[in-house]
């Protein structure tokens, strides 16, 4: 009887636009050997459907809202019924909206924590034990988790968040052959800003800096099949980098507060 191969995988969260649904594009096209099937999570079955029908490789489909604890159960029980390699981990989902602490509700301000910090969390606990030699975890932060940002104080604080968990990650488990990359995007053309303004309080200054999602997930994918823990497109963003380590963060508060008055 000849024994079932493992299937290697590959796992992205908000498949449904955004980078991460050029994310799964971009494995589809690259990793020809490494990858035999994507799995897509997101909230838009449809939206999963029509990826899907994109794809050349197999799909799994997992319609879901992963700020509900039962998501992350039902992808382990998936991950525990067969014999699965996790190659690739993208935890793209996440949220922000551009307004002050007080004008959030207290499902704004616990969706976003939940979803960008708590259930990428989960979700990489659930998925590194299926890691093997040469896997990769992208984790996607945003050049907001370089300093606090008033407006968007609970949001850049989740990506802080992310920013530190996958550089500590990635020094726990680089030993072992898994890397982390945690990818620091500015403002891209992407549906982001269609839930982040709210009374319209977006800073107009900022679309000045827009990117083309698609060059930043290119620039992402590299760096990640690079090793590289951290991976920031464009070099008004790396500027943003590099000020941030040697300008006092008051002054850049300042800064922020004078232009978003």
């Amino acid at each position: 009887m000849e024994k079932k191969k493992w299937t290697k995988i590959a796992i992205v969260t908000g498949a449904t636009s955004g980078f991460g649904e050029i994310y799964a594009k971009m494995i589809d096209e690259k990793c020809e050997k490494s990858v035999d099937e994507i799995w897509v999570v997101g909230r838009r079955e449809e939206r999963l459907e029509k990826l899907a029908a994109a794809l050349s490789k197999d799909v799994r489909l997992f319609p879901m809202d992963l700020n509900k604890p039962e998501s992350i159960r039902q992808i382990k029980e998936s991950l525990e019924a067969d014999k699965i390699a996790v190659k690739i981990l993208v935890n793209a989902a996440g949220f922000g909206i551009n307004t002050s602490f007080e004008n959030n509700t207290s499902k704004e301000v616990h969706d976003m924590t939940s979803l960008n910090c708590t259930a990428l969390t989960d979700l990489t606990k659930v998925c590194l034990p299926y890691m093997t030699y040469n896997s990769r975890i992208v984790n996607f932060a945003s050049v907001a988790a370089f300093i606090p940002q008033p407006n968007f104080a609970v949001y850049a604080a989740t990506k802080s968040y992310v920013l530190s968990f996958s550089r500590g990650l990635n020094a726990e488990v680089n030993k072992n052959g898994i890397f982390v990359t945690a990818v620091c995007p500015g403002p891209a053309a992407t549906e982001f800003f269609d839930k982040a303004v709210k009374d319209g309080t977006y800073p107009k200054y900022k679309k000045f800096f827009w990117a083309r999602p698609e060059k930043v997930v290119e620039k992402a994918f590299h760096d990640s099949v690079a090793k590289y823990e951290m991976s920031i497109y464009s070099p008004s963003m790396k500027g943003m980098y590099i000020l941030s380590k040697i300008i006092p963060h008051k002054l850049l508060l300042g800064a922020a507060k004078y232009l978003n008055d």
